[in-house]
């Protein structure tokens, strides 16, 4: 999972993110709150630590502007030195899921992180042999999906792709969050080989909006699964495409 760590103090900064790398984690590293809402409008994050004092915005600030932009929002870790009980209040109440006061123990950052973690993903922090959504099971052990009592045939990487879809549902997912989750580190991957894919997801699946479900691109972003508004197996109209924020 992609965490982003926000802190203008570079000791701080490196410390945490060693902590993230070290818990399983992908750190991305930002000193300036600009250059952290400046990825999220083009890259996804499963969860923020942000720092309240910030030579450019506050933390405070940070943690609204998500809230107001993004759908679903990423869970937010705010950490700061600020330990008074108002301030704990008032970084609760303008909308961080959680609060540390530094100096940061390694392990109850850790800690933190995969509760945090485990509230907002479930589904993807306890594993199970088998994953059903509606009339769609994906079989983990033996990576194969069944659909409405139909075995489908997928490559372990349109396996991958379709479940992690469906772990996110009405969440936008960015090209590069698709491409270092499901790819990795590959340097020669050609970017339409995730065009290719989500397509053939798409047909081998029959993600349409008379089948229950809408898989499309988000302007300049991404793609996005969603549930349709019908039910599986109704005609809808056709729909347009996402656009970004």
């Amino acid at each position: 999972m992609k965490i982003a760590v926000l802190d203008d103090d570079q000791v701080q900064l490196q410390a945490i993110s060693q902590i993230v790398e070290k818990a399983g984690y992908r750190p991305s590293t930002f000193s300036r709150g600009h250059a952290l809402i400046s990825a999220l409008r083009r890259d996804t994050f499963d969860l923020l630590i942000v720092d309240w004092n910030l030579p450019d915005r506050s933390g405070i600030e940070i943690v609204g502007w998500v809230r107001a932009n993004l759908t679903p929002p990423p869970p937010m870790l705010l950490v700061t030195s600020r330990v008074e009980d108002d301030d704990i209040v008032a970084a609760l109440n303008a909308g961080a899921d959680d609060y540390l006061a530094k100096p940061i123990s390694p392990m109850v950052l850790e800690a933190r992180i995969r509760a945090l973690l485990r509230r907002a993903y479930e589904h993807v922090a306890s594993p199970a042999e088998r994953e059903v959504y509606d009339d769609i099971v994906f079989n983990v052990s033996t990576t194969t999906v069944v659909r409405d009592g139909v075995s489908i045939t997928m490559t372990p990487k349109e396996f991958a792709l379709a479940r992690l879809l469906f772990r996110n549902l009405h969440r936008a997912l960015s090209r590069t969050y698709l491409l270092e989750t499901i790819w990795g580190n590959e340097p020669h991957l050609n970017s339409r080989s995730l065009d290719m894919h989500i397509s053939r997801v798409r047909s081998k699946l029959n993600l349409r909006p008379q089948q229950g479900y809408r898989l499309t691109p988000v302007y300049s972003y991404g793609y996005r699964l969603e549930r349709s508004n019908a039910e599986p197996g109704q005609d809808t109209a056709p729909q347009p495409e996402s656009v970004g924020q």
